[in-house]
């Protein structure tokens, strides 16, 4: 066999992926071609309900199913990364809030995502593919309305239902696909962001005279996604390894951090961590309202669970492992969560000090006090970097596998180049390009206005719980007026619709309070502009949709009808 080129993000060229076996020309309804595109490097792990799922859903197995059920379990895992992210990125929660704040808006944060969780399983289960969201919109949703809702989803500005008005004038559109790919390619910017900022923090910490400056952070930037994604082409083949020894730091590496701060630090009573609420700079009129507007922090936390219904495509049996992975990894990561979170409150000392210490981030003050010297927070500092890469490694996995699937649906400009997959290595090295340079893009603009970067990266959890919001309404729907559903390996049985009905209350709840500001004096630099960049996507999703897309875009649904026909 002639050896594949190297040492390059290689970009391919849709029309040779086409003329591969398996390309993405082939046509679903062909059995013939359908058996001949599945060489040997594809067939293994390649499960008889493997092979019913993708034909029922219009579609050919183009990447090897190398991931099996605790290789899954990591992958979702290391994503959530839910102990190390909430170490740095809860300087929202504690400013509106505080320590209080921070520990019960994670308590209703995990038991409302939970639900959320229970049900996107159950989807995953009944379509497992890497469009995730956008897909099943388009299955689930009313049935003259699923091209339109699969592409652009109708959610009314009361919050009601989303489904039941159907004049488009009277609804605001939004796009399932295009609020997950922008989603997700966010938080991979986010995850690059906050490797940048640490290493420039380690630097201050380190050095009293460094001035970080914002050019240097987005060449960290840049310099840690640029690694990523080469190590996701050609680490590839070995990802399921990988990802099997990133749960295991980040399972062992929860413990010398945590007796660290139990044994070195002064302890803060238990009042000021369960009771003792306090505004801490945000200003607002009250301090529940603070507490609303804080929880965002521990919000972020608890969401990636549906990071690997878009790897199902790569996963032995994906119908049942996928919502198992799902629903394993959550609560793998509550104990780790909580205990993390815990430790970090009864530990941090004077919460102003950590919220202006000059790393930019509380936990490396917090490091500092507790360990009494520089080099024992830099080293337990390091520790929270190497994780967070690897949840980045995985992070952009999975975006790179949404972003190749909607462009598969011809949901994207430019598709038949982003739904390309390499023919040799069975990898979308084009949409693992593609998400390389977005966020290399979006972090030049960290060099004019932190405040636009910020922006941006605020998006991604105001999209990605728009998307949930679409589907549980769908599904929810579907539910109530007795319609038949896909069937499922892994059913929520006759809790279902209760189940939907919760996970789409505290999904618009928390879409609802992610577009408050941080603070309640309001400036360019505090301001909440995800609002203003959502509503743009939407109108952005409406023009494209229809100037190109409705003229392409059929929505997976048209693939599975004709499968059935």
């Amino acid at each position: 066999m002639e050896k594949p080129p190297s040492p390059a993000l290689m970009v391919i060229d849709p029309a040779a992926a086409e003329s591969q076996p398996g390309g993405i020309g082939a046509g679903p309804d062909d059995d013939a071609a359908w058996n001949e595109a599945l060489n040997k490097e594809l067939q293994e792990g390649f499960t008889s309900n493997d092979r019913r799922d993708m034909q029922r859903m219009g579609k050919k197995q183009q990447f090897r199913r190398n991931f099996r059920l605790l290789s899954t379990i990591g992958f979702t895992t290391c994503v959530m990364g839910t102990w190390e992210i909430l170490l740095t990125s809860n300087t929202q929660g504690l400013t509106a809030g505080g320590m209080p704040g921070l520990f019960w808006s994670l308590c209703w944060s995990y038991t409302g995502q939970f639900f959320i969780v229970l049900s996107l399983a159950e989807m995953a289960s009944m379509a497992p593919t890497a469009g995730g969201q956008y897909h099943w919109v388009s299955e689930f949703a009313p049935r003259r309305h699923q091209k339109l809702l699969s592409y652009l989803s109708g959610m009314p500005c009361s919050f009601h239902n989303p489904f039941l008005a159907h004049p488009l004038t009277n609804v605001l559109p939004t796009s399932a696909g295009w609020l997950s790919a922008v989603s997700w390619q966010s938080i991979v910017a986010l995850d690059a962001f906050l490797i940048g900022s640490i290493i420039q923090g380690l630097v201050s910490l380190n050095s009293a005279a460094y001035d970080p400056a914002r050019w240097q952070g987005t060449l960290l930037v840049m310099a840690s996604v640029l690694a990523i994604s080469l190590f996701n082409v050609f680490g590839a083949k070995h990802l399921p390894l990988a990802e099997g020894i990133f749960v295991t730091v980040h399972v062992f590496a929860f413990f010398p951090v945590v007796v660290t701060l139990l044994v070195l630090a002064p302890k803060q009573p238990a009042a000021a961590v369960f009771t003792g609420f306090s505004d801490n700079g945000a200003g607002w009129p009250s301090v529940s309202l603070a507490v609303m507007v804080g929880q965002v922090s521990t919000m972020f936390v608890v969401l990636g669970s549906d990071s690997v219904a878009h790897m199902s495509e790569e996963i032995e049996d994906a119908g049942v492992i996928v919502p198992r992975a799902m629903v394993w990894s959550f609560l793998l990561n509550v104990p780790f969560t909580f205990g993390l979170l815990l430790t970090y409150l009864f530990s941090i000392g004077d919460v102003q000090a950590a919220l202006s210490d000059k790393t930019g981030f509380p936990f490396m003050y917090v490091f500092r006090e507790a360990t009494g010297s520089v080099q024992g927070a830099t080293g337990l500092t390091v520790v929270v970097l190497v994780l967070l890469i690897m949840v980045t490694i995985s992070s952009l996995a999975s975006t790179s596998r949404q972003t190749f699937a909607f462009a598969r649906d011809n949901g994207l400009p430019f598709s038949k180049w982003l739904g390309a997959v390499h023919p040799t290595w069975h990898v979308p090295v084009n949409a693992v390009t593609f998400t390389c340079i977005f966020s290399m893009v979006l972090s030049l603009i960290n060099i004019g206005s932190t405040v636009a970067f910020n922006a941006m990266l605020s998006l991604s959890t105001v999209a990605l719980m728009a998307t949930y919001v679409i589907c549980l309404g769908c599904v929810a729907l579907r539910r109530v007026h007795g319609e038949p559903l896909p069937h499922s390996r892994w059913s929520l049985g006759r809790w279902g619709l209760p189940i939907n009905i919760t996970a789409l209350v505290y999904a618009c709840w928390s879409f609802f309070w992610s577009f408050w500001p941080n603070s309640y004096h309001l400036t360019a630099e505090n301001f909440n502009w995800a609002c203003v960049l959502f509503v743009g996507l939407m109108g952005l999703s409406v023009v494209l949709y229809y100037v190109r897309a409705r003229h392409i875009y059929q929505g997976p649904v048209v693939l599975i009808q004709k499968q059935r026909d």
